[in-house]
């Protein structure tokens, strides 16, 4: 299902963002669909966001949010009685990916802290439970408008009727290729992280402070150091391998694990309560310093293998496999995947700001300088060279570049047709009741909602 249909389905994670930054709104009932009421605080929250998010209305939007909520509330009481469900592991994903839109819209995870007045913690939390929502109105639109399919006829015939002035824009696309390279930590560095930590399981297990304020004075997780290293209820398949190893072994909450290396840096996990196959635990993360000559050394490492590339000593693809410290791209030649899409391909503003910038120079078949990034994910400083496997440029659409995409369009009408149906014939068995004021001079888009 595409990003555009996706959209849609995620409204209901959108409409409550504004509601971070805000704490105190006096409520009342403006809709009721069904038996699930519609705040007019709700309403504000989504049209507030939506001025943060660039929207325009080309009605009311006091007419047009509520409608829309409403049209969420249906799909959600029919997930309900479908009994559709969500997994943690999903909901975990898209509280990343909003997360990682605020971040970049706004500039950074401080900037976005200040905006919203509440921790990234505070942050996730909120979004948790939206999240979960509008994935079931996801996935209850996919299961309504089952597997469509197109014919190349229909497509050609959907383009050649469409005007000039109508015909998609197509935003500049590239394929990246990546390979890193984690600087080399001195073992001094990780013996004296490894000592502070013993020494914070000493303190604990000697009953001189607990685990949970060791964790908000010196865990590098800020996250979950303002809870006292607290993380939310994980499935094993959700946490770095290595520390869920740990973790899952953990049976008395008075104990403090052995010290476990993950991805992130080094940690000490305790348990605070598992259930059936999740597990709910505190812990303190410290990451061994780099200095700055390994980091100069892994750069001019990189500079080398780069330089061994462009003489045709061996293959970009060939060194991503045997030398790069990428896990996710190494095994696929390098090939960096686009989370948004499932495919390889990034517009400019989907890719990591270091490297976009990086990119954004270079022709296609050029190999980058190596330079440093600190991936979101991890945190961790690496330094990387790319490689610019394909480019092409923004233009309009034709049939014989851009197929998949129109193809897209004409599925993506089809499923609109499609719900636009259920829609309609769902209104006619719901009950409904709109305020007064909430309703006149209101032209919805589906009128079933008002009976008279």
């Amino acid at each position: 299902m595409n990003r555009k249909f996706a959209v849609v389905a995620l409204l209901l994670v959108m409409c409550s963002s504004w509601a971070l930054a805000q704490e105190n709104v006096i409520d009342e009932v403006v809709w009721v669909v069904g038996d699930e009421a519609i705040l007019k605080s709700e309403v504000e929250e989504a049209r507030m966001n939506a001025l943060y998010e660039g929207r325009r209305f080309d009605r009311d939007p006091y007419c047009v949010i509520p409608e829309e909520i409403a049209v969420q509330k249906l799909f959600l009481h029919q997930a309900e009685l479908d009994s559709i469900e969500v997994p943690e592991s999903e909901v975990v994903q898209r509280v990343d990916y909003m997360t990682n839109m605020y971040i970049n819209n706004i500039g950074s995870k401080e900037k976005m802290e200040e905006y919203f007045n509440k921790t990234s913690s505070q942050i996730r939390e909120t979004l948790r439970e939206n999240a979960r929502e509008g994935l079931k109105v996801q996935k209850m639109q996919q299961k309504l408008v089952g597997d469509i399919k197109v014919t190349p006829a229909e497509v050609r015939r959907y383009f050649k009727d469409l005007p000039q002035d109508s015909i998609p824009y197509i935003p500049t696309q590239v394929e990246v290729q990546i390979i890193t390279q984690q600087p080399r930590v001195p073992l001094e560095e990780i013996e004296d992280v490894k000592r502070r930590l013993r020494e914070y399981t000493d303190r604990v297990v000697k009953g001189e402070t607990s685990f949970s304020t060791l964790a908000r004075l010196y865990s590098e997780d800020r996250e979950s150091a303002i809870h006292g290293g607290e993380l939310p209820f994980y499935g094993k398949g959700q946490l770095d391998q290595a520390f869920a190893n740990v973790a899952f072994n953990l049976q008395d909450p008075n104990k403090v694990s052995k010290i476990v290396e993950s991805e992130f840096g080094y940690h000490i996990i305790q348990l605070i309560e598992k259930r059936g196959e999740r597990i709910k635990v505190r812990h303190i993360l410290v990451k061994p310093h780099i200095p700055e000559d390994a980091i100069v050394a892994s750069n001019a490492r990189l500079d080398s293998i780069a330089d061994d590339i462009r003489n045709g000593k061996f293959s970009f693809e060939a060194a991503a496999a045997m030398l790069s410290h990428d896990k996710d791209t190494r095994n696929n030649h390098g090939l960096m995947p686009n989370p948004n899409t499932n495919t390889s391909k990034f517009e400019m503003q989907e890719l990591p700001p270091e490297i976009a910038k990086v990119v954004d120079k270079m022709k296609v078949g050029e190999i980058s300088e190596a330079f440093t990034m600190i991936p979101q994910r991890t945190g961790k400083e690496v330094c990387v060279i790319v490689k610019l496997k394909s480019r092409i440029n923004g233009h309009k659409a034709t049939i014989s570049e851009d197929y998949q995409n129109l193809k897209e369009i004409v599925m993506e009408k089809r499923r609109e047709q499609l719900l636009d149906k259920w829609i309609r014939e769902k209104q006619k068995h719901t009950y409904v009741r709109i305020k007064e004021e909430w309703r006149k001079n209101c032209a919805f888009k589906y009128p079933g909602w008002v009976r008279e």
